[in-house]
């Protein structure tokens, strides 16, 4: 249904009262629609409530009959104050889509969601849009469900206790339809860059891939979209037998049947929704071996296999790169999917990194820049989803990060000085701070523009911090803290103030005024070892834009505007 901004709906349904849902399917909405279908079993088996649920029983004589209609909720995050949900930790989710061949129409699915609870439950939160809910059980029971804003609410027939296993199976449809396509955006006109309606499904030439950064996982699925709610993911996608799907992890089934063909894929590694993958379409699955025997696959257009293949063979090298500076990849596999679409961006999908097709065909961009976009997207399998933000106010550690090894590996590779680059950087630095605030206190986005926390100061403005870094403590002691972060913190969460807190450790220094002033000032501090250097006049911000203009020399803004590389 459509909802006037900043008012809450709630329609609240019995599932015991349920009709199945007439075919064709309803039409889309970005707010998920209630129906009221007729139950069916689960896919999967029922958890018992076991013990605890006769002390629950025991409770529900105190729930008032007059409870309020259930809000929208989330974790307080700065920039995002409504995203995740309180009162349980995400273990895994089971995803089942079901694709019929075009990617305008929504996809009929089953979201499984076991979980841990945390604290007493008598409404379960979880973040969802675009879709239509057909029923949502809780431990294997028919529970009441309803919406306010982008949360879809549930009401078990009874509370759940802290400590209690809980499973929720909800059935519902996925929409594609409001997401973007090839030349077709919501901000940059036709066949330009723009937000692809801030994200989730994105259509491609030949199918749908996902494009979930920032907090666009629930326009896909229901979920507890926060990247510090991590967890195990398996995807089961039912495609036509001549479309190719590949998804995040490795491939443990490939049934066919008839005139489709069932996969599934489950990751190995806890993984933040934000960046959950799904390929459909016709492509080939190029497989090679990695460093220390890692196997690789990639995914392209069937037809742009052979031109494709120059810059797929470079990955296994850029990884042996990536591990001599920082150690071994963190997952079990990884690959690159090039996709036919218009984004404006690429995009750090664990296991699977998301690229636009055209990053590779048109001749404005050198050899060198392609490169180094890959290995930042690269170096994003460590910093960002090994290691992901506590909270969106820490996405700086993921994009300094990534941005610096991108500048290292252009400097060593093709001789781009990083010092040119970051010198640069520093005379532009007060005026990103003033557009986008600092790096560890960025502004929140505007509203309709959630991935506008994606500034240039995210990027080579926080970048500068880590090289200020290095020349304040040293070489050798940043070596060692850049390897002790990704190992202390693997398949984790962690935050600025652990970052801060381990730099102190490593370097045996004093850093809270340098932190200080570097992640939280208005204006760009002395360059530590570079008196020399100074900040730029102030200039009128030019507007936000995403569009990519291509290489621009120094290295800083390399694709226009340096948030094009998420």
């Amino acid at each position: 249904m459509s909802q006037t901004p900043g008012h809450e709906t709630s329609h609240e349904t019995s599932a015991a009262d349920a009709v199945r849902p007439p075919k064709p399917r309803q039409p889309h909405s970005r707010q998920p629609t209630l129906q009221q279908p007729q139950l069916r079993r689960p896919r999967s088996r029922r958890l018992p409530y076991g013990r605890a649920a006769l002390v629950v029983i025991a409770t529900t004589a105190l729930v008032a009959a007059s409870t309020p209609p259930p809000g929208p909720l989330g974790l307080g995050d700065r920039i995002f104050p409504h995203l995740g949900n309180p009162g349980y930790d995400v273990l895994a989710y089971h995803l089942d889509f079901d694709y019929l061949g075009r990617n305008t129409d929504p996809l009929e699915a089953v979201t499984e969601i076991d979980a841990r609870v945390t604290e007493p439950l008598e409404h379960i939160n979880l973040d969802f849009a675009r879709g239509t809910v057909h029923s949502v059980e809780v431990n294997g029971r028919p529970a009441r469900f309803a919406t306010a804003r982008e949360d879809l609410v549930v009401t078990p027939d009874m509370p759940i206790l802290p400590g209690m296993a809980m499973r929720v199976t909800v059935r519902h449809t996925s929409d594609p339809a409001a997401a973007g396509t090839k030349g077709e955006t919501t901000s940059g006109g036709a066949g330009g860059a723009g937000d692809t309606a801030d994200g989730g499904w994105l259509r491609t030439s030949d199918g749908l891939a996902m494009a979930n950064q920032a907090d666009a996982a629930h326009r896909v699925f229901p979920c507890n979209d926060h990247p510090s709610d991590k967890a195990i993911f398996t995807f089961r996608v039912t495609a036509p037998k001549d479309l190719t799907v590949v998804a995040n992890g490795t491939r443990t089934e490939r049934t066919p049947s008839g005139a489709a063909t069932t996969w599934e894929y489950r990751s190995a590694h806890p993984m933040a929704t934000e960046l959950a993958q799904v390929s459909i379409g016709r492509s080939a699955v190029p497989v090679r071996t990695g460093p220390n025997g890692l196997p690789m696959r990639d995914v392209v257009r069937t037809r742009d296999r052979e031109d494709m293949e120059k810059w797929l063979a470079k990955s296994p090298d850029q990884i042996a790169w990536m591990e001599g500076k920082i150690g071994r990849y963190p997952f079990e596999t990884y690959g690159v999917l090039i996709a036919d679409a218009s984004t404006g961006f690429e995009l750090e999908t664990q296991t699977l990194s998301l690229f636009e097709h055209r990053l590779f065909t048109e001749p404005g961009f050198p050899e060198w820049y392609v490169d180094s976009v890959m290995v930042h997207e690269l170096s994003h399998q460590w910093f960002g989803d090994s290691v992901s933000p506590r909270r969106w106010s820490d996405v700086w550690l993921n994009e300094a990060h990534a941005t610096w090894y991108e500048a290292l590996y252009a400097q060593e590779k093709s001789k781009i000085s990083m010092t040119r680059r970051m010198r640069e950087a520093y005379a532009r630095s007060d005026g990103w701070r003033a557009q986008g605030g600092p790096p560890a206190a960025p502004k929140p986005p505007k509203d309709g523009r959630k991935i506008g926390i994606f500034r240039p100061v995210v990027y080579d403005g926080s970048a500068l911090v880590l090289y200020a870094l290095r020349e304040r403590i040293g070489q050798p002691a940043f070596d060692r803290l850049e390897r002790t972060w990704v190992s202390r913190h693997r398949d984790g969460v962690a935050s600025t103030a652990d970052f801060t807190a381990l730099a102190a450790e490593i370097s045996g220094q004093d850093l809270s005024e340098f932190f200080e002033k570097w992640l939280y000032g208005a204006k760009t501090p002395p360059m530590p070892g570079h008196a020399d250097w100074r900040p730029a006049a102030p200039q009128k911000a030019a507007p936000h834009t995403r569009s990519r203009s291509g290489p621009e020399g120094g290295g800083v803004g390399t694709k226009g505007a340096p948030e094009d590389r998420r």
